[in-house]
C-alpha cells in the first residue's frame, strides 16, 4: 500500500507533468499568434514604429522558449530529477519575466498607437512620388481599407497638384483606362472619406491588445508551474535525506 508521502510525491509529479503539457500547448499558441501578428505588422512595416515588430518578435520568442522549456520540465518531472526541475524552474522564470515585458510593451504601444501612426503616415506620404515602394504601399492601403489621406483627402495637398488625388482614393470602376480622382468630385460614394489613420489604428490597436492579452494571459499558468516545480524539487531533496 502506498504511503501518504509517496502518494503526495506522485500527485505533485504528475500534476507538474500535466501542467507542462498545458504550458507546451500555450507556447505553441503564443508562437502562432506572434507569427500571425508579425505578418500583419510586416505588411504595414513602413507605417509602423520598429517597436511594433519587436513586440511581436518578443511574443514569438516567448512562445518558442516556453514550448522548449515545457518539454524539459516534463522530463524532469517524470524522472524526478531535482537538478532538471530546478533548471526548468529558473528557465520558466525567465520566460515569465519576458512575457510580462511583452505584455507591458503591447499595452504601451496600444496607448501610443495614434501618435506613432500620425508621425509615420505623414512622413511616408511626403515621399509618395519619390519612392515606388511607398507609392504602391499607400495605394494598396487606400484601396484595400477604403480610406484616403491621414485624416482626410486634404492631406494630399502639396503632395499632389490640387484637386488631383491618388487614384486609390477613389472607387475606380474595374476596367477603366482613362480616369482621374479629384477632391471636388461630385459622384456620390466615389471618394473615400474614411481617414487611413483611423483604419490602421483599428488594426494596430487590435493586434497590440492581442499581444498584451496573450502575453499576460498565460502568466498565471507559468507561475503555477514554477511553484509546482520548486515544491517538487524540495520534496525530492527531503526524500533523499530521509533515505540516507
Amino acid at each position: 500500500m502506498l504511503s501518504f508521502r509517496s502518494f503526495s510525491s506522485a500527485t505533485i509529479k504528475y500534476s507538474l507533468f500535466i501542467f507542462n503539457l498545458i504550458l507546451a500547448i500555450s507556447g505553441l499558441v503564443l508562437l502562432c499568434l506572434g507569427v500571425v501578428i508579425k505578418g500583419v505588422y510586416t505588411e504595414y512595416e513602413k507605417f509602423l514604429d520598429d517597436r511594433y515588430l519587436s513586440a511581436s518578435s518578443l511574443l514569438i520568442a516567448s512562445g518558442t522558449l516556453l514550448f522548449i522549456f515545457a518539454f524539459f520540465g516534463c522530463c524532469g518531472a517524470i524522472k524526478e530529477n531535482r537538478c532538471m526541475i530546478l533548471v526548468f524552474s529558473v528557465l520558466l522564470s525567465v520566460v515569465f519575466i519576458l512575457e510580462i515585458a511583452t505584455g507591458i510593451t503591447g499595452f504601451i504601444l496600444n496607448d501610443k498607437a495614434d501618435a506613432l501612426l500620425n508621425r509615420t503616415l505623414f512622413t511616408t506620404m511626403e515621399q509618395y512620388n519619390q519612392s515606388k515602394e511607398l507609392t504602391q504601399l499607400w495605394d494598396a492601403v487606400q484601396r484595400n481599407l477604403d480610406c484616403c489621406g491621414v485624416n482626410n483627402y486634404t492631406d494630399w495637398n502639396g503632395v499632389m497638384a490640387a484637386p488631383q488625388l491618388p487614384l486609390s482614393c477613389c472607387n475606380i470602376p474595374v476596367g477603366a483606362t482613362e480616369y482621374s480622382c479629384l477632391s471636388n468630385t461630385t459622384i456620390s460614394g466615389m471618394l473615400h472619406t474614411t481617414p487611413c489613420k483611423t483604419q490602421l489604428s483599428l488594426i494596430v490597436d487590435h493586434n497590440a491588445v492581442t499581444i498584451c492579452a496573450a502575453a499576460l494571459g498565460f502568466v498565471v499558468l507559468q507561475l503555477i508551474g514554477i511553484v509546482f516545480s520548486c515544491y517538487l524539487a524540495k520534496f525530492i531533496k527531503a526524500s533523499s535525506y530521509e533515505s540516507v
